[in-house]
């Protein structure tokens, strides 16, 4: 039986059909766009990049990405993807879009990602995410939007990741984020925020992932974060005016990894970071700190990773990673340090990843723990290269895997001491300067213990202060001050100690005796200086004042007497004294005789 004219040409048809750009490769029964492609296995239609101002039409209806990235479409209408009810995934990135009408998205009930990157929105007006339950993902940065209002995302109850990074943002309305019950993560960067929008936050109860970049906040509140008891991971990155934080300003955190980068701490802030009991990750880099110091991170116990680089740190002081019993990973690159010694670390045994490269490295026995472990240290293919020798003369550029332990050798330190002993008098309210110098391969630290037995050294800041040649300054000294003081030089090979005395005499007593010596001179008031003249009056004025008043007393006492007496002596004249008698005699007769 011959074949139909149809039938024979059926098998050409289907091989032309299947070979043609722009239509599914598996025998769908609808059409690809002309301009776009499809991958019919796969569900997803590519419309990106083909200058389309409006979305396309013959879209397959079962198709689950779709791509309308790099065109210049400029609004959406309200139920334009009414058709696309299987859409897990839409991109509408880099396009023109100023304008997108509520209910635009209100049939995606399937739509997990969406991406709004690159536009030009200025608002997100309530009601513009509605009809999307399943909503996971939603990138709205690189747009040019100035305030998030109240309720902009209250529809979102799934949303899980926020990208609203890069926009012209100034203000975060206090309910702008409500509804968002299921966010996990939210990216806040470049944008001209002024101050951290605090009770936006107060409702992601859920928020896992903070990400602050970027940002011209120079002040971190005390309690910005306080209810966000789930956030687990918080960046601050590149904000150039915040050059410190408030004690209490990361209060109600439960952080394991906390970045502040690109900043301007000249600390680590140990008193905002203490009760993070659960930290594992810290990183610190490219801030201006220049000490770490002793025993302030030992609350982290749980902490493993620490980062500091590209900073100014000069200084690691003696037990800086003290408590850190599970600490393995170490990045100090690109600083000012000299060296790194054993006793900065609680142990050295778990310590897997040290990074010094970049460092001015002096190659010393302060380093020989390096050395002899360098097997077992992973440096991350960057070797700290010794810039200096021991003393510090001349450069010997090598790595740490071409020196040998034998090659390093340490000379305990030694204190010039005078004899006698160093002693020093001042006068009360002067200054006092102990002298200590010590010398040592490599050169030691001084530090001082004073009389009531407290450690002093270059760290110490105030009335009593080390200089950096190792002199003990006391300013206005005190008679408390006087006593024993230890100087003690100490490096890797061990230490010297040399005793200075000094001797705090009072000014009273300096000034009474030199007048008591001086009394018989004339030239006396004239040579006396204002501060002895006034001793001298106060001593006078105070017995003075006393004589006054307890003659003022005595005076008072005596009027009061005199008083009763007077009555009691015209009392006790005799009544019938001769004398009286006759005066009284002569009365009578004068008052008897007839007038």
């Amino acid at each position: 039986m011959e074949a139909s004219p149809g039938t024979k040409w059926r098998p050409l048809l289907l091989l032309l059909l299947a070979v043609i750009p722009g239509t599914f490769l598996t025998g769908s029964r609808h059409t690809c766009p002309s301009r776009c492609r499809c991958l019919s296995q796969d569900k997803v239609v590519f419309c990106n990049g083909r200058n389309l101002t409006a979305v396309p039409g013959r879209i397959p209806p079962d198709s689950e990405l779709l791509d309308l990235s790099q065109n210049v479409l400029r609004t959406l209408q309200q139920g334009m993807f009414s058709r696309l009810q299987a859409l897990k995934e839409l991109d509408l990135s880099y396009n023109a879009l100023s304008n997108i009408e509520p209910g635009a998205f209100n049939s995606l009930k399937r739509l997990m990602t969406l991406r709004l990157t690159g536009n030009k929105l200025k608002m997100v007006p309530s009601g513009v995410f509605t009809g999307l339950p399943s909503l996971a993902v939603l990138d709205i940065s690189e747009n040019e939007i100035v305030l998030f209002q109240d309720h902009s995302f209250k529809d979102l109850s799934s949303l899980r990741k926020l990208e609203a990074g890069d926009n012209h943002l100034i203000f975060v309305s206090s309910q702008a984020f409500s509804g968002l019950q299921s966010l996990r993560q939210l990216t806040l960067e470049k944008c001209n925020l002024t101050g951290v929008p605090t009770e936006a936050l107060s409702h992601l109860r859920h928020l896992v992932e903070l990400r602050l970049k970027v940002l011209s906040i120079g002040s971190v509140p005390d309690h910005s974060f306080q209810k966000l008891h789930r956030l687990k991971v918080l960046e601050i990155h590149r904000w150039p005016s915040l050059t410190a934080l408030r004690p209490h300003s990361l209060a109600g955190l439960n952080l394991t990894a906390l970045s502040i980068t690109r900043c301007s701490l000249r600390e680590v802030p140990y008193k905002a970071i203490h009760h993070l009991v659960h930290l594992r990750f810290l990183d610190l880099s490219h801030n201006p700190i220049s000490v770490l110091r002793g025993r302030k991170l030992a609350e982290l116990s749980r902490l493993q990773e620490f980062h500091l680089t590209g900073g100014r740190l000069a200084t690691v002081q003696a037990h800086a990673f003290h408590g850190l019993v599970h600490f393995r990973v170490l990045n100090l690159s690109g600083n000012g340090l000299r060296t790194l010694e054993e006793g900065a670390f609680h142990s050295v045994g778990n310590l897997e990843v040290l990074r010094l490269d970049g460092n001015p490295l002096a190659c010393d026995c302060r380093l020989l723990w390096i050395i002899r472990r360098q097997r077992r240290l992973n440096f991350e293919a960057r070797q700290p290269v010794c810039a200096t020798n021991s003393t510090g003369e001349g450069k010997v550029f090598r790595k740490f895997s071409d020196i040998l332990p034998g090659h390093i050798t340490c000379r305990k330190p030694t204190i010039e001491k005078e004899t006698p002993p160093q002693r020093l008098s001042v006068e009360e309210g002067g200054r006092a300067m102990l002298t200590c110098k010590g010398d040592g391969d490599p050169p030691p630290t001084i530090s001082w213990v004073s009389p009531h037995n407290v450690s002093l050294d270059a760290s110490r800041k105030g009335r009593l202060a080390v200089l950096p040649n190792g002199t003990l300054r006391i300013h206005h000294a005190f008679p408390q001050d006087g006593g024993a003081y230890l100087c003690v030089a100490r490096n890797a090979a061990g230490n010297d100690t040399m005793w200075a005395h000094l001797r705090v005499f009072s000014n009273f007593s300096v000034r009474v005796n030199a007048s008591a010596l001086n009394a018989s001179s004339a030239a006396l008031p004239f040579l006396l200086d204002v501060g002895t003249l006034a001793g001298i009056l106060a001593i006078g004025i105070v017995p003075f004042l006393c004589s006054v008043a307890i003659c003022f007393v005595f005076i008072s006492l005596w009027n009061k007497g005199r008083g009763t007496a007077k009555h009691h002596i015209i009392n006790a004249v005799p009544r019938y004294s001769r004398g009286y008698k006759a005066v009284t005699n002569r009365h009578k007769r004068v008052a008897n005789k007839p007038r």
